[in-house]
């Protein structure tokens, strides 16, 4: 059986990610500060402190009688969002708690590490610092605007250079868009206040979607540092679209048809790539 270790799998898309490894037969390690609400049975939980190196080494070579080796590692925890702490808590916590991970996954000699990324790396908040083109695709440079996307273009650079250092190691970001589950979609859609989600582009990621893709890429084949958006195909309006591109972003190019009610976050190449088929929607309890 192949064993994932979850970091920070207690959080919203952490429950989703643990759920899903463990109800497709994997042995899951769960390491957070505090424990799941909901823990799978058959799911370790081993309290962490990522940003110590000692324990998350340990916890990658294994701990005592829980578990003696780890296959992957999925690396979720971090502060999840600018302006809950201090800025330089923030990215301090953040790339602290990822370096010690991708050390230590190198030091255990796992090759397969799948971390939370961000949308923010595309330039949000947009607002007034509009995409160059839509839909945003992987194609142009990283555009961090606050300590917490900043904390995210280090953790993708970071990787980059671990796989020029070994060429078998597999390191995917995932560049998570806004994750929600069942509890956010009753105060869906936004048509009512469209200007409050012009951050990222109306997008959206329902979290057992963002968990299949967690599972593909660790399931992938791939080699070598990759970056993926993981959107939902459909915003979180009902107006169409384009609609709210002609209105918000008039003077953006556009490099490919912009359908219905579609996602201006393209998780194309994680499609071509990966595998990733999105099922779920909140329209689905409408």
């Amino acid at each position: 059986m192949t064993r994932v270790v979850v970091t920070g799998g207690s959080g919203k898309l952490g429950r989703a990610v643990v759920r899903e490894f463990a109800s497709s037969g994997y042995d899951v390690v769960l390491l957070d500060r505090v424990p799941s609400p909901d823990l799978p049975d058959g799911v370790a939980f081993v309290r962490t402190d990522l940003t110590d190196y000692g324990q998350v080494l340990n916890c990658l070579l294994g701990v005592d009688d829980r578990y003696d080796r780890v296959d992957a590692v999925v690396h979720l925890a971090a502060v999840p969002a600018p302006g809950q702490i201090p800025d330089v808590a923030l990215i301090t916590n953040n790339v602290t708690a990822s370096i010690n991970v991708f050390h230590a996954a190198r030091a255990a000699r796992i090759q397969n590490v799948v971390w939370a990324s961000s949308e923010t790396l595309l330039g949000i908040p947009m607002g007034e610092h509009h995409p160059p083109y839509i839909p945003v695709d992987e194609d142009f440079a990283v555009r961090p605007k606050s300590s917490y996307s900043l904390g995210k273009a280090v953790e993708e650079e970071m990787a980059r250079h671990f796989t020029q250092w070994d060429p078998q190691l597999k390191m995917i970001g995932l560049r998570f868009s806004n994750v929600m589950d069942e509890t956010d979609y009753p105060a869906f859609p936004w048509d009512a206040t469209p200007e409050a989600k012009t951050f990222n582009l109306w997008s959206y990621i329902d979290s057992r979607d963002g968990a299949q893709a967690v599972r593909r890429a660790v399931e992938s084949d791939l080699t070598g540092f990759e970056a993926f958006i993981i959107a939902s195909p459909d915003t979180v309006m009902d107006t169409p679209t384009i609609e709210l591109a002609d209105r918000f972003l008039p003077d953006v190019p556009r490099n490919a048809a912009i359908d219905g009610v579609s996602s201006l976050l393209s998780s194309e190449k994680a499609r071509e790539l990966l595998g990733y088929a999105p099922q779920y929607s909140w329209r689905d309890g409408r």
